[in-house]
């Protein structure tokens, strides 16, 4: 999906999986600092859409996902993951039922896999599942903003901010509507707030054998006291017997390079030099307009928590995300 604001002045378009949108409108800092201060939104057009309707959505998606949402109630937003039978990370949902049907946003281009597993296990139960995509368009407001969401349009709201599924067809109205809402904020913008929350990306901070312990999702996306759904065994293993192998860190990286280290870039001990052991890699890293360069990372769960990392030749110290 190549969004239409691509058009507005200044657009730079975005690359890899969040190609279609755009990066930024001129000025990085400018759009970070209106969403800080609860102005501006954030066009998430490239992300797609799943729609589940019937009456029996919400007992039959708790089955599913990792997430408790057998009474959700109308209006109330949650996320939940789907894992693999060894408690991997397959795909993450960022939920809402409106009272009739419960929608969903997820990763660019995944929404095709997702409802290939979702039609594979409706059986008996009285659900449909629809792409949505080519009909709505995920736009966010930030945290503090004011604008109206316009009449019909079913929210997501969060501690971070509101998720608009809106009508694609309105999409460029809606951004003309500056006044109402603040200037448009390119996706780099968005980028920098969550890596700033320590909030993990599907794809991004995830590999082939990422569990939900390791980024901090027990709680916000894996409820505990439920069962019932694919991969709960390594769950609960993990959860009472032992500890997951990685963490999750957050980054300040060395202000005086020029380049950003990309995701995968290996980390290692300050102290062991350039061919020192491999301790994790960077999973997303951001120019900040407040805090300069940051990122998020996967390390071993052993790496002391005072340890000085480096990320090719860029130092970097540590915060702690998930517990060791």
């Amino acid at each position: 999906m190549k969004s239409p604001l691509l058009s507005l002045p200044g657009a730079v378009p975005a690359e890899g999986v969040d190609e279609g949108v755009a990066a930024h409108y001129g000025d990085l800092f400018r759009e970070q600092r209106a969403l800080a201060d609860g102005t501006g939104f954030v066009d998430l057009s490239h992300r797609g859409v799943v729609a589940v309707t019937g009456s029996d959505r919400l007992s039959w998606l708790h089955l599913l996902l990792t997430q408790h949402v057998s009474d959700l109630p109308a209006g109330q937003a949650t996320e939940a993951l789907i894992l693999s039978a060894n408690g991997h990370v397959e795909h993450a949902l960022y939920l809402v039922d409106d009272g009739t049907t419960t929608w969903a946003h997820v990763e660019p281009g995944t929404q095709d896999a997702l409802i290939a597993y979702l039609e594979s296990m409706k059986f008996f139960y009285r659900v449909e599942v629809a792409d949505r995509t080519g009909d709505l368009a995920v736009v966010h407001l930030p945290a503090g903003s004011i604008a109206e969401v316009p009449e019909g349009v079913v929210v997501r709201e969060t501690s971070y901010g509101r998720d608009l599924f809106l009508p694609r067809a309105d999409l460029e109205a809606f951004a003309r509507d500056a006044e109402k809402h603040g200037p448009a904020v390119g996706l780099l913008g968005y980028e920098a707030l969550r890596v700033e929350q320590h909030r993990p990306r599907l794809g991004f901070e995830t590999d082939h054998r990422t569990i939900p312990h390791e980024l901090g999702w027990i709680g916000s996306a894996v409820h505990l006291q439920k069962g019932c759904y694919r991969g709960q065994e390594t769950v609960a293993r993990v959860q009472n017997l032992g500890k997951p192998p990685r963490r999750l860190v957050f980054l300040h990286l060395d202000g005086s390079e020029v380049h950003l280290p990309p995701h995968g870039t290996e980390l290692r001990l300050a102290d062991e030099g350039a061919e020192g052991r491999k301790i994790g890699f960077i999973t997303t890293s951001v120019r900040h307009h407040e805090l300069g360069p940051i990122a998020l990372a996967l390390v071993k769960r052993n790496v002391p928590l005072d340890a000085r990392l480096t990320a090719d030749a860029t130092a970097a110290a540590q915060e702690v995300v998930v517990e060791p």
